[in-house]
């Protein structure tokens, strides 16, 4: 009885986004939806609240805009899920960055232009 004890706790959480923090999401929801076996479910809580962690830790360095979109994008259908956050995070910062031409987590580089003779991938020894 106690093993379900995480669970019962986490359902009481709503989720609703907090301003400037990770929003509270009702991941034994989550992990119920999923179904499996107690093992399953207890290792699917355990796996949320690893990537709760991640994210508390670097929340702040992403975007304003993207924590928005990233938090609405998770919890709209009633089931949410700080994994799929934190990949929706993690997948805007890597488009931005893309889109600048750096690496995700290095400073700005300009992208190399590239010449009126040269195709992407194409060799360059002629």
């Amino acid at each position: 009885m106690l093993i379900h004890l995480p669970i019962v706790v986490m359902a009481t959480l709503s989720p609703i986004p907090v301003a400037d923090g990770v929003p509270k999401l009702d991941i034994a929801k989550e992990c119920s939806f999923e179904g499996g076996t107690s093992e399953a479910q207890q290792r699917c809580v355990r796996d949320e609240n690893e990537a709760l962690q991640q994210l508390q830790g670097s929340w702040s360095q992403y975007t304003a805009a993207d924590r928005s979109s990233c938090t609405t994008e998770t919890v709209t259908g009633g089931y949410a899920s700080y994994i799929e956050l934190q990949s929706c995070l993690e997948m805007a910062r890597d488009a931005a960055a893309a889109e600048r031409g750096t690496s995700p987590g290095t400073e700005s580089q300009p992208k190399q232009a590239e010449g009126p003779d040269r195709t992407v991938g194409e060799a360059h020894d002629r």
